[in-house]
């Protein structure tokens, strides 16, 4: 599982950490961090992919939301006896006592005004 997090993370990571420091023009030299690159590199998988370049991060985003959805669920889908236990643990269940019980009888007639 550790694995799977540490494949899921890094290219997620160094993504969104190219195109942070690319779209802001913070290159420190490298000309992969630059704002040129940036544009021709959406240019050309807008060419590629045939749409517009400016529509390719939203759907990138789109895609990283919906693979972080997945692989959570798939790790809660795998520790779900321990979560199960954690929440018995945290909210523990409702025993009524009988004084509790009684006070509250349905055949009971509450409405015994004169």
């Amino acid at each position: 599982m550790k694995w799977f997090l540490i494949l899921w993370a890094c290219p997620v990571i160094l993504l969104t950490g190219w195109y942070g420091l690319s779209y802001y023009d913070m290159s420190f030299g490298i000309f992969m961090l630059t704002r040129q690159a940036h544009d021709l590199v959406f240019a050309i998988y807008g060419n590629v992919l045939g749409i517009p370049p400016e529509t390719i991060p939203p759907l990138v985003a789109r895609a990283i939301v919906f693979d972080s959805f997945l692989v959570f669920a798939i790790i809660a889908f795998r520790k779900r006896r321990e979560i199960r236990a954690w929440y018995n643990r945290r909210f523990p269940p409702v025993q009524p006592s009988d004084a509790a019980a009684a006070s509250f009888a349905k055949d009971a007639n509450l409405s015994s005004a004169p």
